[in-house]
């Protein structure tokens, strides 16, 4: 009995201890707290014989492990689960829409407004960029950063060889933003948390999205410029 009331207690512990952490560090918390303590246990109760005792805790738990065990260990945990499902950033502009996956670092977006409005970056050819980056310099500076961005990760340097719009303002514009400051929601968006995120939540995102999108590993000056001004509002 005192067993397994041990082990009640520090299973209560446990599942405090993991709603504690960032929502960013609960997947592997949960691994590396299952492998220790199942080994523990299994360990102390085959040397004192009571192996008998773990089965029939374990068969008391299969309910409930069976309905909470997938919220666990998809980060969905009750009262915590501020990363967004998908683990995405989203950064908006006046005439484009982009997404950036925090695991590949890919980006994905779409027009929202203009002459190639509610058309996937993806399905453009390189002279649709072109025109859609000369109507984005004509419309809207920050569209045009954004775009410029997109371009650079997905083609490298190589589709500056055919603008033949003004790159050299291009980086001196990187920092300037024509839609005034971050709403509350928009940074949110751009860090990947939802309302409410604590914190070190936020500290968390920032630096995570820092480390692939900072000038000096060959990321963007403007994203880097977006994501500390989105650190700086939800912080502020």
């Amino acid at each position: 009995m005192p067993l397994t009331l041990l082990v009640i207690v520090l299973t209560v512990v446990a599942w405090v201890w993991l709603r504690s952490q960032p929502a960013s560090q609960r997947k592997p918390a949960i691994i590396k707290l299952t492998l220790i303590v199942g080994i523990g246990l299994v360990l102390v109760m085959a040397v004192t014989g009571r192996l008998h005792f773990l089965f029939a805790l374990l068969a008391f738990l299969y309910p409930l492990l069976r309905r909470v065990l997938p919220s666990i260990l998809t980060g969905n945990l009750p009262g915590g689960g501020q990363a967004k499902t998908g683990n995405q950033s989203r950064v908006a502009s006046d005439i484009l829409e982009m997404s950036l996956d925090h695991d590949s670092g890919t980006m994905s977006g779409k027009v929202l407004k203009g002459p190639m409005a509610r058309r996937a970056l993806s399905d453009l050819s390189e002279s649709e960029f072109l025109e859609l980056l000369q109507y984005c310099r004509m419309e809207d500076e920050d569209s045009a950063r954004l775009l410029e961005t997109y371009l650079d990760r997905r083609f490298g340097d190589s589709w500056r060889a055919d603008d033949q719009g003004d790159t050299a303002g291009s980086e001196s514009g990187q920092q300037s933003r024509a839609g005034g400051p971050l709403t509350e929601a928009e940074a949110l968006d751009i860090l990947g948390l939802e309302p409410g995120a604590s914190e070190e939540e936020i500290v968390q995102a920032h630096r995570r999205m820092m480390q692939k999108m900072h000038p000096d590993r060959g990321g963007s000056n403007y994203l880097a410029a977006r994501i500390n001004e989105a650190k700086e509002r939800l912080l502020g």
